[in-house]
Protein backbone atom coordinates (compact mmCIF):
# COMPACT_ATOMS: atom_id res chain seq x y z
CA UNK A 1 0.00 0.00 0.00
CA UNK A 2 1.52 3.31 -1.12
CA UNK A 3 2.16 6.09 1.40
CA UNK A 4 -0.15 8.33 -0.60
CA UNK A 5 -3.04 5.92 0.04
CA UNK A 6 -2.39 6.01 3.78
CA UNK A 7 -2.34 9.80 3.57
CA UNK A 8 -5.69 9.72 1.76
CA UNK A 9 -7.13 7.65 4.61
CA UNK A 10 -5.86 10.12 7.20
CA UNK A 11 -7.30 12.97 5.13
CA UNK A 12 -10.72 11.31 5.24
CA UNK A 13 -10.96 9.95 1.68
CA UNK A 14 -13.92 7.54 1.88
CA UNK A 15 -13.17 5.87 -1.46
CA UNK A 16 -9.70 4.86 -0.28
CA UNK A 17 -11.14 3.85 3.10
CA UNK A 18 -13.57 1.48 1.38
CA UNK A 19 -10.76 0.00 -0.74
CA UNK A 20 -8.55 -0.72 2.26
CA UNK A 21 -11.46 -2.22 4.20
CA UNK A 22 -11.88 -4.66 1.30
CA UNK A 23 -8.20 -5.59 1.64
CA UNK A 24 -8.74 -6.30 5.33
CA UNK A 25 -11.79 -8.46 4.59
CA UNK A 26 -9.67 -10.50 2.17
CA UNK A 27 -6.90 -10.83 4.78
CA UNK A 28 -4.40 -9.22 2.42
CA UNK A 29 -0.69 -9.51 3.37
CA UNK A 30 -0.62 -5.69 3.20
CA UNK A 31 -2.84 -5.39 6.28
CA UNK A 32 -0.13 -5.48 9.00
CA UNK A 33 1.75 -2.63 7.33
CA UNK A 34 -1.42 -0.59 6.92
CA UNK A 35 -2.42 -1.01 10.55
CA UNK A 36 1.08 -0.08 11.71
CA UNK A 37 0.94 3.11 9.63
CA UNK A 38 -2.37 4.29 11.10
CA UNK A 39 -1.86 3.16 14.71
CA UNK A 40 -0.72 6.57 15.94
CA UNK A 41 -3.84 8.18 14.49
CA UNK A 42 -6.45 6.10 16.33
CA UNK A 43 -8.22 6.55 19.66
CA UNK A 44 -10.22 9.69 18.86
CA UNK A 45 -13.51 8.13 17.77
CA UNK A 46 -16.27 7.22 20.21
CA UNK A 47 -17.67 3.76 19.51
CA UNK A 48 -21.31 2.88 20.11
CA UNK A 49 -22.66 -0.66 19.81
CA UNK A 50 -26.30 -1.28 18.89
CA UNK A 51 -27.50 -4.82 19.49
CA UNK A 52 -30.64 -6.80 20.24
CA UNK A 53 -32.82 -9.51 18.67
CA UNK A 54 -33.65 -9.36 14.94
CA UNK A 55 -36.64 -7.21 14.04
CA UNK A 56 -36.42 -4.70 16.87
CA UNK A 57 -35.57 -1.79 14.54
CA UNK A 58 -31.84 -1.41 15.14
CA UNK A 59 -31.12 -0.04 11.67
CA UNK A 60 -33.96 2.48 11.88
CA UNK A 61 -32.68 3.60 15.27
CA UNK A 62 -29.15 4.01 13.89
CA UNK A 63 -30.50 6.00 10.97
CA UNK A 64 -32.25 8.45 13.32
CA UNK A 65 -29.30 8.58 15.71
CA UNK A 66 -26.95 9.38 12.83
CA UNK A 67 -29.11 12.33 11.77
CA UNK A 68 -28.95 13.80 15.27
CA UNK A 69 -25.18 13.38 15.52
CA UNK A 70 -24.74 15.02 12.13
CA UNK A 71 -26.82 17.99 13.25
CA UNK A 72 -24.24 18.48 15.99
CA UNK A 73 -21.54 18.64 13.32
CA UNK A 74 -19.75 15.34 14.00
CA UNK A 75 -18.87 12.76 11.37
CA UNK A 76 -20.25 9.23 11.60
CA UNK A 77 -19.20 5.79 10.40
CA UNK A 78 -21.75 2.96 10.46
CA UNK A 79 -20.59 -0.64 10.43
CA UNK A 80 -23.49 -3.08 10.03
CA UNK A 81 -22.52 -6.71 10.51
CA UNK A 82 -24.97 -8.91 8.60
CA UNK A 83 -25.42 -12.68 8.33
CA UNK A 84 -23.49 -14.28 5.48
CA UNK A 85 -25.35 -15.27 2.33
CA UNK A 86 -25.09 -19.06 1.96
CA UNK A 87 -24.83 -18.64 -1.81
CA UNK A 88 -22.56 -15.66 -2.46
CA UNK A 89 -20.80 -15.28 0.88
CA UNK A 90 -21.76 -11.60 1.18
CA UNK A 91 -23.95 -9.67 3.58
CA UNK A 92 -27.62 -10.60 3.28
CA UNK A 93 -29.54 -7.83 4.98
CA UNK A 94 -27.94 -4.84 3.26
CA UNK A 95 -28.61 -2.29 6.01
CA UNK A 96 -27.41 0.49 3.72
CA UNK A 97 -30.75 0.25 1.91
CA UNK A 98 -32.46 1.40 5.10
CA UNK A 99 -30.15 4.43 5.39
CA UNK A 100 -30.60 5.95 1.94
CA UNK A 101 -31.01 9.52 3.17
CA UNK A 102 -27.34 9.51 4.26
CA UNK A 103 -25.97 8.45 0.87
CA UNK A 104 -25.12 11.97 -0.24
CA UNK A 105 -23.84 13.12 3.15
CA UNK A 106 -20.05 13.31 3.00
CA UNK A 107 -19.95 13.19 6.78
CA UNK A 108 -21.41 9.67 6.90
CA UNK A 109 -19.61 6.48 5.86
CA UNK A 110 -21.68 3.28 5.76
CA UNK A 111 -20.37 -0.25 5.37
CA UNK A 112 -22.18 -3.58 5.58
CA UNK A 113 -20.14 -6.67 6.32
CA UNK A 114 -20.82 -10.38 6.34
CA UNK A 115 -20.08 -12.44 9.44
CA UNK A 116 -18.53 -15.10 7.16
CA UNK A 117 -19.37 -17.77 9.68
CA UNK A 118 -17.24 -16.30 12.45
CA UNK A 119 -18.16 -17.69 15.86
CA UNK A 120 -20.13 -15.14 17.84
CA UNK A 121 -21.69 -13.45 14.84
CA UNK A 122 -19.01 -10.76 14.48
CA UNK A 123 -16.51 -10.77 11.65
CA UNK A 124 -12.89 -11.35 12.60
CA UNK A 125 -11.79 -8.14 10.80
CA UNK A 126 -13.90 -5.85 12.95
CA UNK A 127 -11.09 -4.41 15.10
CA UNK A 128 -8.98 -3.41 12.13
CA UNK A 129 -11.91 -1.82 10.31
CA UNK A 130 -12.95 0.20 13.35
CA UNK A 131 -9.36 1.45 13.69
CA UNK A 132 -9.36 2.47 10.02
CA UNK A 133 -12.59 4.41 10.43
CA UNK A 134 -11.13 6.05 13.52
CA UNK A 135 -7.94 7.05 11.68
CA UNK A 136 -10.05 8.39 8.81
CA UNK A 137 -11.48 11.00 11.16
CA UNK A 138 -14.91 9.52 11.94
CA UNK A 139 -15.77 10.92 15.34
CA UNK A 140 -18.58 8.46 16.07
CA UNK A 141 -18.58 4.82 14.98
CA UNK A 142 -21.88 2.96 15.23
CA UNK A 143 -21.56 -0.82 15.21
CA UNK A 144 -24.69 -2.89 14.61
CA UNK A 145 -24.63 -6.64 15.15
CA UNK A 146 -26.88 -9.27 13.60
CA UNK A 147 -28.45 -9.68 17.03
CA UNK A 148 -28.23 -13.44 17.25
CA UNK A 149 -26.52 -15.73 19.72
CA UNK A 150 -23.17 -14.76 21.16
CA UNK A 151 -22.81 -11.63 18.99
CA UNK A 152 -24.98 -9.71 21.46
CA UNK A 153 -22.32 -10.33 24.11
CA UNK A 154 -19.24 -10.03 21.91
CA UNK A 155 -20.06 -6.46 20.94
CA UNK A 156 -18.89 -5.22 24.36
CA UNK A 157 -15.33 -6.04 23.32
CA UNK A 158 -15.38 -3.53 20.47
CA UNK A 159 -17.25 -0.43 21.66
CA UNK A 160 -17.38 2.16 24.44
CA UNK A 161 -21.13 2.26 25.01
CA UNK A 162 -23.46 -0.72 24.44
CA UNK A 163 -27.10 -0.01 23.59
CA UNK A 164 -29.44 -3.02 23.77
CA UNK A 165 -32.66 -2.62 21.80
CA UNK A 166 -35.81 -4.59 22.60
CA UNK A 167 -39.47 -4.34 21.63
CA UNK A 168 -42.66 -5.15 23.56
CA UNK A 169 -44.16 -8.63 23.46
CA UNK A 170 -41.03 -10.41 22.23
CA UNK A 171 -41.11 -13.59 24.24
CA UNK A 172 -37.34 -13.97 24.30
CA UNK A 173 -36.54 -10.43 25.45
CA UNK A 174 -36.22 -11.12 29.18
CA UNK A 175 -34.92 -14.63 28.54
CA UNK A 176 -32.12 -13.23 26.40
CA UNK A 177 -30.96 -11.07 29.29
CA UNK A 178 -30.32 -14.14 31.38
CA UNK A 179 -27.62 -15.14 28.90
CA UNK A 180 -25.47 -12.14 29.82
CA UNK A 181 -27.07 -9.11 28.21
CA UNK A 182 -27.58 -7.52 31.62
CA UNK A 183 -23.83 -7.56 32.17
CA UNK A 184 -22.88 -5.77 28.93
CA UNK A 185 -25.73 -3.26 28.45
CA UNK A 186 -25.04 0.38 29.28
CA UNK A 187 -28.42 1.58 27.98
CA UNK A 188 -31.67 -0.24 27.25
CA UNK A 189 -34.02 1.04 24.56
CA UNK A 190 -37.54 -0.27 24.21
CA UNK A 191 -38.31 0.56 20.58
CA UNK A 192 -41.72 0.59 18.84
CA UNK A 193 -43.17 2.11 21.96
CA UNK A 194 -46.58 2.45 20.29
CA UNK A 195 -47.08 -1.31 20.66
CA UNK A 196 -49.01 -2.85 23.52
CA UNK A 197 -46.94 -4.10 26.42
CA UNK A 198 -44.28 -1.37 26.36
CA UNK A 199 -44.81 -0.33 29.98
CA UNK A 200 -44.75 -3.92 31.17
CA UNK A 201 -41.40 -4.52 29.45
CA UNK A 202 -39.94 -1.28 30.82
CA UNK A 203 -41.07 -2.21 34.34
CA UNK A 204 -39.65 -5.73 34.02
CA UNK A 205 -36.31 -4.33 32.88
CA UNK A 206 -36.17 -1.85 35.73
CA UNK A 207 -37.02 -4.53 38.27
CA UNK A 208 -34.35 -6.85 36.86
CA UNK A 209 -31.78 -4.04 36.88
CA UNK A 210 -32.70 -3.20 40.45
CA UNK A 211 -31.85 -6.75 41.53
CA UNK A 212 -28.31 -6.41 40.23
CA UNK A 213 -25.86 -4.74 42.59
CA UNK A 214 -22.42 -3.32 42.06
CA UNK A 215 -23.15 -1.40 38.87
CA UNK A 216 -21.05 1.57 40.04
CA UNK A 217 -21.89 5.20 39.36
CA UNK A 218 -23.75 4.55 36.13
CA UNK A 219 -27.39 3.69 36.62
CA UNK A 220 -28.49 1.87 33.46
CA UNK A 221 -31.42 3.78 31.94
CA UNK A 222 -34.40 2.13 30.25
CA UNK A 223 -35.72 4.41 27.51
CA UNK A 224 -38.89 4.25 25.45
CA UNK A 225 -38.45 5.06 21.79
CA UNK A 226 -40.19 5.05 18.43
CA UNK A 227 -37.29 5.35 16.00
CA UNK A 228 -39.39 5.55 12.85
CA UNK A 229 -40.93 8.76 14.19
CA UNK A 230 -37.70 10.06 15.78
CA UNK A 231 -39.51 9.90 19.11
CA UNK A 232 -37.18 9.35 22.05
CA UNK A 233 -33.99 9.32 19.95
CA UNK A 234 -32.79 12.64 21.39
CA UNK A 235 -33.09 11.16 24.90
CA UNK A 236 -31.00 8.21 23.75
CA UNK A 237 -28.23 10.43 22.37
CA UNK A 238 -28.25 12.45 25.61
CA UNK A 239 -27.76 9.28 27.65
CA UNK A 240 -24.96 8.10 25.33
CA UNK A 241 -23.16 11.42 25.77
CA UNK A 242 -23.68 11.28 29.54
CA UNK A 243 -22.13 7.81 29.60
CA UNK A 244 -19.26 9.02 27.43
CA UNK A 245 -18.63 11.91 29.81
CA UNK A 246 -18.66 9.62 32.84
CA UNK A 247 -16.17 7.20 31.26
CA UNK A 248 -13.83 9.98 30.19
CA UNK A 249 -13.84 11.80 33.53
CA UNK A 250 -13.33 8.66 35.58
CA UNK A 251 -10.49 7.28 33.46
CA UNK A 252 -12.60 4.22 32.71
CA UNK A 253 -12.63 4.83 28.96
CA UNK A 254 -8.92 4.21 28.57
CA UNK A 255 -9.16 1.24 30.93
CA UNK A 256 -11.94 -0.27 28.80
CA UNK A 257 -10.01 0.36 25.62
CA UNK A 258 -6.91 -1.21 27.15
CA UNK A 259 -8.87 -4.42 27.71
CA UNK A 260 -10.11 -4.22 24.13
CA UNK A 261 -6.54 -3.89 22.80
CA UNK A 262 -5.52 -6.96 24.77
CA UNK A 263 -8.53 -8.83 23.40
CA UNK A 264 -7.57 -7.73 19.89
CA UNK A 265 -4.08 -9.16 20.35
CA UNK A 266 -5.46 -12.46 21.64
CA UNK A 267 -7.88 -12.68 18.70
CA UNK A 268 -5.08 -11.96 16.21
CA UNK A 269 -2.89 -14.60 17.83
CA UNK A 270 -5.70 -17.16 17.74
CA UNK A 271 -6.41 -16.33 14.09
CA UNK A 272 -2.77 -16.72 13.05
CA UNK A 273 -2.44 -20.02 14.92
CA UNK A 274 -5.60 -21.38 13.25
CA UNK A 275 -4.39 -20.27 9.81
CA UNK A 276 -1.03 -21.94 10.39
CA UNK A 277 -2.60 -25.18 11.61
CA UNK A 278 -5.09 -25.27 8.74
CA UNK A 279 -2.29 -24.70 6.25
CA UNK A 280 -0.28 -27.61 7.60
CA UNK A 281 -3.37 -29.82 7.68
CA UNK A 282 -4.27 -29.08 4.08
CA UNK A 283 -0.68 -29.47 2.89
CA UNK A 284 -0.47 -32.91 4.48
CA UNK A 285 -3.33 -34.27 2.37
CA UNK A 286 -4.54 -36.33 5.29
CA UNK A 287 -7.79 -34.38 5.65
CA UNK A 288 -9.00 -35.69 2.31
CA UNK A 289 -7.90 -39.18 3.22
CA UNK A 290 -9.78 -39.11 6.52
CA UNK A 291 -12.73 -37.35 4.95
CA UNK A 292 -13.15 -40.01 2.31
CA UNK A 293 -13.03 -42.77 4.91
CA UNK A 294 -15.64 -40.94 7.01
CA UNK A 295 -17.93 -40.46 3.99
CA UNK A 296 -17.67 -44.18 3.12
CA UNK A 297 -18.55 -45.10 6.70
CA UNK A 298 -15.21 -46.82 7.29
CA UNK A 299 -14.50 -44.66 10.32
CA UNK A 300 -16.68 -42.43 12.49
CA UNK A 301 -15.94 -38.70 12.88
CA UNK A 302 -15.52 -39.17 16.63
CA UNK A 303 -13.02 -41.98 16.24
CA UNK A 304 -11.04 -40.04 13.64
CA UNK A 305 -10.83 -37.00 15.88
CA UNK A 306 -9.92 -39.07 18.92
CA UNK A 307 -7.06 -40.79 17.08
CA UNK A 308 -5.69 -37.43 15.87
CA UNK A 309 -5.77 -35.94 19.35
CA UNK A 310 -4.12 -39.00 20.90
CA UNK A 311 -1.28 -38.82 18.39
CA UNK A 312 -0.97 -35.05 18.58
CA UNK A 313 -1.88 -32.65 15.80
CA UNK A 314 1.73 -31.77 14.78
CA UNK A 315 2.82 -35.43 14.67
CA UNK A 316 -0.26 -36.64 12.84
CA UNK A 317 -0.23 -34.06 10.07
CA UNK A 318 3.54 -34.08 9.67
CA UNK A 319 3.25 -37.71 8.65
CA UNK A 320 5.87 -38.79 11.20
CA UNK A 321 3.45 -41.09 12.99
CA UNK A 322 1.11 -43.59 11.41
CA UNK A 323 -2.38 -43.59 12.84
CA UNK A 324 -4.69 -46.46 12.18
CA UNK A 325 -8.00 -45.41 10.65
CA UNK A 326 -10.07 -48.45 11.49
CA UNK A 327 -13.19 -47.90 13.56
CA UNK A 328 -12.10 -49.79 16.64
CA UNK A 329 -11.88 -47.73 19.77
Amino acid sequence: MAEQDIKKILDGDDRTLATIISLIERDSPQVPGIMKSIAAHTGKAYKIGITGPPGVGKSTLIDSLTSLIRKQGSSVAILAVDPTSPFKGGAMLGDRVRMQRHYTDEGVFIRSMATRGVKGGLTGAINEIIDLMDAAGKRYILLETVGVGQSELDIAGYVDTVVVVLVPDMGDSIQAMKAGIMEIADIFVVNKSDLAGVDRLVNNLNVTLGLNEGRGEWQIPVLKCRADQNDGVEDLLDKILQHKDLLEKGGRLEERRGRQRLQQFEQMLEHKILVEIKSKILDSGKVNELGNKIKRGEISPYTALNRIMKTGIPSFFSGKTHVSTDNKE
